[in-house]
């Protein structure tokens, strides 16, 4: 089973409803239908929060974060391991903090693909697959 790691541009792309959000809602459905599975960091959640957060408001913006939790999006915590690796993955591959636990996330298997709207994310598609959502 394919197992989908979001970074927050694509979670807020579907929210958005802005382009690749309508393949963010094709892997909801087939996690749904349990054909897949959903995936996000702890820290990308953060980010999606915050943002939501500061545009809707706060009661706004837990509505729609929880609107995502019943499509079966596991929200992975920072363990201590992680944080390392997403250390390491930062100094190696230059990418930022946050995004680094995205990849560390994604780097558990091939039947890992990471989804995203962020083009830094090209300096490591040589460690895990990368779905590019397309560009505004």
């Amino acid at each position: 089973m394919t197992i989908f790691v979001l970074d927050s541009s694509a979670v807020l792309r579907y929210i958005d409803n802005e382009a690749g959000g309508d393949r963010v809602k094709e892997i909801l459905k087939n996690c749904v239908r349990r054909q897949a599975a959903m995936r996000i960091s702890a820290l990308q959640w953060g980010e999606v929060a915050g943002h939501l957060r500061k545009r809707l408001g706060n009661s706004e913006g837990k509505r729609a974060l929880d609107s995502l939790l019943p499509f079966e999006l596991e929200v992975i915590p920072a363990t201590g391991e992680r944080a390392v690796r997403a250390a390491e993955l930062r100094s190696d591959r230059r990418i930022s903090y946050v995004d680094a636990f995205a990849v560390e996330l994604a780097t558990n298997s091939s039947d890992h693909v990471l989804v995203t709207a962020d083009y830094d994310f090209n300096a490591v598609d040589d460690l895990v697959r990368v779905e590019f959502l397309p560009a505004k």
